[in-house]
């Protein structure tokens, strides 16, 4: 395995002597280069078909779960919770496990990343199905936690993926699916909460957001299945409306409440001349997207 991840950057040597202006400007070039390392064929190939296999998942019943340690399991934790409220889908259907439980998020718990038998109970405590998707994350493409996990989800026949780091990476062993998208050196050697957190956190909105929007949970480019929990999220929805219709402020208040604060389900009602209980068989006949379901009530 290539450890690039524990690699001195040579463009950072004398980083401690730089001003501050030096040192951010060396950061923002060394992250400059992280969307190319996604652009690349070898990472964009497996990308697609771990989100294809994703949604395939999803369409069977099936869950979505990120594995990981550190700033690789948190980041996981984070993109699970955003799809919630963005998405409109239950905390179910996508999951973010990271070694040592939730305490993890905010202190390290020592030794957790270490147990292979770790993430293997923490997934067999989900009641993990071969219609589950577990995704492996590891900056540096050795963490036994995620090993045990992906080793685990592979018994019980679920679809596997690896992200790492790391050409050659362990856990890409483990798993169907592998990406290893490698951005070099830290600007602080092994500092992995950067470059690596990065390209990781860019990859897993990537993954989430295009399965959602081929489950029908956006419609243009607006997010349409938006669960209006705060007071910002509630004008949201109504604004959604707005620009999905054309209709007034005024107008997309009427119909929120109509719909029962369902923005979807809103504007079928007013593109599709209907009222509530249509629009909603409309959308149940069409698997949720909008456009199939106008179709149907023309």
């Amino acid at each position: 395995m290539e450890n690039t991840t524990e690699a001195r950057n040579p463009a950072t040597t004398h980083i401690d002597v730089m001003s501050t202006a030096e040192i951010l400007k060396t950061i923002n070039q060394q992250d400059q280069q992280v969307p190319a390392v996604i652009a690349a064929p070898e990472v964009m190939t497996p990308l697609t078909h771990i989100v294809d296999q994703v949604v395939a998942s999803f369409r069977e019943g099936g869950r979505l779960f990120y594995i990981g340690a550190g700033t690789s399991g948190r980041l996981g934790v984070l993109d699970a919770a955003e799809c919630v409220p963005t998405f409109g889908v239950s905390p179910e259907m996508v999951q973010g496990l990271i070694a040592g439980g939730q305490s993890a998020m905010t202190e390290a718990v020592e030794g957790a990343e270490d147990s292979q038998e770790g993430g293997a109970a923490d997934l067999k405590a989900h009641a993990l199905s071969a219609k589950d998707f577990v995704l492996g994350l590891a900056a540096s493409g050795r963490t036994p936690y995620v090993i045990g996990g992906l080793d685990y989800a592979k018994s019980v026949g679920a679809g596997t993926g690896a992200l790492s780091c790391n050409r050659g990476a362990a856990i890409s062993a483990h798993a169907d699916l592998v990406i290893e998208a490698v951005v070099g050196p830290e600007v602080v050697t092994g500092s992995t909460r950067m470059k690596a957190g990065t390209v990781e956190k860019l990859l897993l909105n990537m993954i989430s957001t295009t399965a959602m929007i081929k489950l029908g949970k956006v419609y243009g480019n607006l997010m349409v299945d938006v669960k209006p929990t705060n007071i910002k999220l509630v004008d949201r929805a109504k604004r959604i409306i707005m620009a999905a219709t054309g209709v007034d402020y005024a107008t997309a208040e009427k119909y929120y409440e109509a719909a029962e604060h369902e923005p979807k389900v809103a504007i079928v009602m007013i593109d599709g001349d209907t009222d509530l209980a249509q629009a909603k068989a409309a959308l149940q006949q069409s698997d949720g997207f909008i456009a199939k379901a106008l179709k149907i009530l023309k």
